[in-house]
C-alpha cells in the first residue's frame, strides 16, 4: 500500500516538474520571437483592459509602436537614469540595486513602526523597488501583478531569458513602447502626444526627464504632470543624462 503511494506520489511529482519545464519552454519561444516579432500587447495592459470594461464600461486606449530610431535618445537616457542606471552592465538583475532596495525598505519599516508605536496605527512603509528594466518588462509582459515568492522566481527566470535571448537595444524597445504612462495610455509614442503634443523622436531633454519620472506612478502622475515633485526629481534626472550609456 504504502509502496503504491509513493510511486503515485513520484508520478504525480514528474508530471508537475513536466508541466513546469513546457511553461518555461513555451515562455522561452515566446521571448525568442520578440527578437523580429513586435508584442501586440503584454499580460498587464490586457488586465488593464479587463479592469476598464468591468469599471467603466468602455476602453480609453492609447498606444502606437516605433522603432527604436523614433524615440528620442533623450528619452533613452532620461528612462534608463531613472529606474535603471546599470542598464547596458548587468545581466538582468542589479544585484547591488537589490541590496541598496532591502536596506532603504528596512530602514523605513523600522520608522514607520516606531511611528505605529507612538500614534497607535498600523505601521505603513512605502516599499521601494530594485527592479532593473528587464525584471519590470518581464513582469509586465508575461505575469500577473501578484506579489507571491513563486511570481518573483519566475520573474528572475524571465529577466535572465530576455537577457539571453534579446539584445539590450531590444529589450529597451519593447519596455518604452509598453510601458504605461497614464490610464490606458502605453509607450513612449503615445505618451509624447499626450503630455507634449510632439511624437516621441522630438521630446527634449526636460520633457524626456519628467516622463521618465512618472514611470514608477503614472496614474498618481498623469494628473499633475507638472507638479512642484515631477519637476524637481526630473532636474535631479535632467543631471544624470549625461554619464548614461546607450546600448
Amino acid at each position: 500500500m504504502r509502496a503504491g503511494l509513493r510511486s503515485h506520489g513520484v508520478r504525480l511529482l514528474l508530471l508537475v516538474l513536466l508541466c513546469a519545464l513546457a511553461l518555461q519552454l513555451a515562455f522561452l519561444l515566446r521571448i525568442a520571437a520578440m527578437r523580429w516579432i513586435d508584442p501586440q500587447s503584454t499580460t498587464f495592459q490586457r488586465s488593464e483592459i479587463a479592469r476598464l470594461l468591468q469599471e467603466r464600461g468602455r476602453v480609453a486606449w492609447a498606444q502606437e509602436w516605433v522603432d527604436l530610431s523614433r524615440i528620442s535618445s533623450a528619452l533613452q537616457q532620461a528612462v534608463i537614469a531613472s529606474e535603471d542606471a546599470a542598464f547596458v552592465d548587468h545581466r538582468g538583475i542589479d544585484w547591488e540595486a537589490v541590496e541598496s532596495a532591502w536596506d532603504r525598505n528596512q530602514r523605513a519599516q523600522a520608522r514607520a513602526e516606531r511611528q505605529a508605536r507612538r500614534s497607535q496605527r498600523p505601521a505603513n512603509a512605502r516599499v521601494v523597488g530594485g527592479s532593473t528594466i528587464t525584471q519590470q518588462l518581464a513582469k509586465n509582459l508575461l505575469l500577473s501583478g501578484e506579489r507571491t515568492a513563486l511570481r518573483k522566481a519566475q520573474e528572475a527566470v524571465l529577466t535572465l531569458m530576455l537577457e539571453v535571448m534579446l539584445d539590450k537595444r531590444r529589450i529597451l524597445e519593447i519596455y518604452l513602447n509598453s510601458v504605461e504612462w497614464g490610464e490606458g495610455l502605453f509607450g513612449a509614442q503615445a505618451a509624447a502626444r499626450h503630455y507634449f503634443r510632439v511624437d516621441a523622436a522630438r521630446l527634449g531633454v526636460e520633457p524626456a526627464a519628467r516622463l521618465a519620472v512618472m514611470l514608477p506612478a503614472p496614474k498618481r502622475f498623469e494628473k499633475q504632470p507638472a507638479s512642484a515633485y515631477v519637476l524637481g526629481r526630473s532636474a535631479v534626472i535632467v543631471a544624470r543624462m549625461p554619464a548614461v550609456e546607450l546600448p
